[in-house]
C-alpha cells in the first residue's frame, strides 16, 4: 500500500508531535491508575469514566460562562471527594480479595457512571471552547492546537507535584510504605484504611485533571471511558508499577502509535488499533511468562 504519510516528512512530524502531547496526556491517566493498583491490588474498570465525569465537570462550567481551564483546579477537587466516597461505598468490601472481584465492581461503577452522565449530560458529543488557538510550525506546515500544548504542560506540572508530594509528605510516605508491605505498615502504626482511601481519592482527583483537559483538546462523550481505560492498563502493563519515567515513555509511545494508526489505517480504525495492541502485548506477556517458567523448571 502507498501510504502518503510515509512521502510527506511534514506529515510525520505533525503526527509525531500530535502523539506526544497526546501521549503525556495518557501518562497521567495511567499514573493514577498504577498507583492505586500498586497500593491497593486492584484493577480499576471504571478509570475511564471517571476520566470523562472529571471532563464534565470542566464542561459545566464552560456552560456557566467559566473558562474551562479552570476545570484543571476545580475537577481534581471534586473528583478527589468522589473517589473517597466511592472507596468508602464500594471499594474497601474488595480490597484483599480476588482480583476478579474488584474487576467486577470497578466494572459495575463504570456503568453506574455511564448511564448516570447520559442522564444529566445527555448523549451527544460536546466539547468545551478553549479559544486557545494554534500554533503553527515549519512555514505553516505543522499546526499545534495550544490547547494539546496547555495540556501536556499541566499533565507535567500536576505529575511533578505528585512525585514530589508522594516524597515529601508524611500521606505520601504512608502510601510507599503500604505500597510496600501493607501488614508491616499497619503494625507500625500506619492507617491503611486512610491510605486505600486517600489513594483511591488521588487517582479519581488526576482522573479529574485529565478530563478537564481532554474537555478542552478532545471531546466528550457518555460512553468513551472505556478506550481511556484500555490505554491506562496497556500503559501500566508495559511500563510496570510505581515505574514513573516507565509510565511517562510508553504514554508517549502510545501516543505516537494512536497517531500513525489514525493517518495508515484512517480514523475508523484508530480505536480497534489500539485494542488489537493490546491483545498482542497480552500474548507476548504471556509467552514471555510461559518461557520463565520454563527456565525455572
Amino acid at each position: 500500500m502507498d501510504f502518503l504519510i510515509f512521502k510527506a516528512p511534514m506529515l510525520m512530524v505533525q503526527a509525531s508531535l500530535d502523539g506526544i502531547l497526546l501521549g503525556i496526556l495518557f501518562a497521567l491517566i495511567a499514573y493514577g491508575m498504577a498507583l492505586q493498583w500498586g497500593v491497593m491490588n486492584i484493577i480499576n474498570i471504571a478509570q475511564g469514566d471517571l476520566v470523562i465525569l472529571g471532563g464534565y465537570i470542566a464542561y459545566t462550567m464552560y456552560l456557566a460562562g467559566i473558562h474551562p481551564a479552570w476545570g484543571v483546579i476545580v475537577s481534581p477537587i471534586i473528583m478527589f471527594f468522589v473517589g473517597w466516597a466511592l472507596y468508602k461505598l464500594v471499594i474497601n468490601k474488595v480490597v484483599d480479595r480476588d482480583l476478579f472481584i474488584s474487576i467486577l465492581a470497578t466494572f459495575g461503577i463504570a456503568i453506574v457512571f455511564q448511564q448516570l452522565m447520559n442522564f444529566i449530560f445527555g448523549a451527544d458529543v460536546v466539547v468545551a471552547q478553549s479559544e486557545y488557538g494554534t500554533t503553527m510550525l515549519f512555514d505553516n506546515s505543522v499546526t499545534l492546537p495550544n490547547s494539546k500544548i496547555f495540556s501536556a504542560f499541566i499533565s507535567v506540572l500536576y505529575a511533578v507535584a505528585l512525585v514530589i508530594y508522594m516524597k515529601k509528605s508524611r500521606l505520601g510516605r504512608a502510601i510507599r510504605a503500604t505500597a510496600q508491605n501493607a501488614r508491616a505498615a499497619k503494625i507500625l502504626g500506619v492507617d491503611t484504611e486512610k491510605v486505600y482511601a486517600a489513594t483511591f481519592g488521588i487517582n479519581a482527583a488526576l482522573c479529574g485533571i485529565a478530563g478537564a483537559l481532554i474537555s478542552i483538546t478532545l471531546t466528550l462523550h457518555p460512553y468513551v471511558g472505556l478506550p481511556y481505560t484500555v490505554r491506562s492498563f496497556m500503559i501500566v502493563i508495559v511500563a510496570g508499577l510505581g515505574n514513573l519515567p516507565a509510565v511517562a515513555v510508553s504514554g508517549m509511545g502510545l501516543g505516537l502509535f494512536e497517531e500513525f494508526a489514525d493517518y495508515i489505517l484512517g480514523t475508523e480504525f484508530r480505536i480497534g488499533a489500539v485494542f488489537l495492541l493490546l491483545v498482542l502485548i497480552l500474548v507476548y506477556r504471556r509467552f514471555k511468562l510461559s518461557k520463565k517458567r520454563e527456565y525455572l523448571k
